[in-house]
């Protein structure tokens, strides 16, 4: 069941004019490389700053946490930074749940601070190698089971940077 507030774009995370861009980020919240690094580079050190901070007090991010920060120099007011699983054959099912607990927390956080609109990347497709084709699954059901509970978000965009992950988003949403 397709929700119109879902939505499928191709493109730069760092770039899109929402509230809240989403980090597939790791659990020392200090960037690295991917989305990561890319959110990093294109926010500047506020968002490293308070990064820092979060660490010191809390110790980083656990797998299917997350945590806010400032924009920075991004478009987007806040960064949420979810830390999705490492894929492991061995605990698959342990890895369907964090990475949509990271989801989840994600659109928690978001509604908490007042967030309408938010983007997320393909959260753990990247180095983490979670299957592209289940993450993309788990990723639509959270969401679209998120949102029939909770109608204060008005737009999620799902931005795929690569062409496997995009042709997956729209396959399943049908098209955008």
């Amino acid at each position: 069941m397709k929700d119109s507030r879902v939505e499928v774009i191709q493109g730069d995370i760092t770039k899109q004019q929402v509230n809240a861009v989403v980090n597939a980020a790791n659990s020392s919240l200090l960037g690295g490389g991917g989305v990561d690094g890319a959110i990093h580079r294109a926010g500047g050190k506020a968002i490293l700053e308070e990064c820092i901070k979060i660490r010191d007090r809390q110790g980083g991010c656990n797998t299917g946490e997350a945590v806010i920060t400032t924009g920075g120099n991004l478009p987007a007011k806040y960064v949420i930074h979810a830390v999705g699983p490492v894929w492991s054959n061995n605990s698959a099912d342990k890895a369907a749940t964090l990475l949509a607990n990271a989801y989840r927390n994600s659109l928690k956080l978001a509604v908490k601070n007042g967030v309408k609109t938010i983007a997320f990347p393909n959260i753990s497709t990247g180095i983490y190698h979670f299957p592209k084709p289940q993450a993309a699954d788990i990723a639509i059901k959270t969401i679209t089971d998120f949102l029939t509970e909770n109608n204060t978000i008005t737009k999620v965009l799902f931005v795929c940077f690569d062409d496997d992950n995009y042709g997956l988003y729209q396959q399943r949403l049908g098209g955008s």
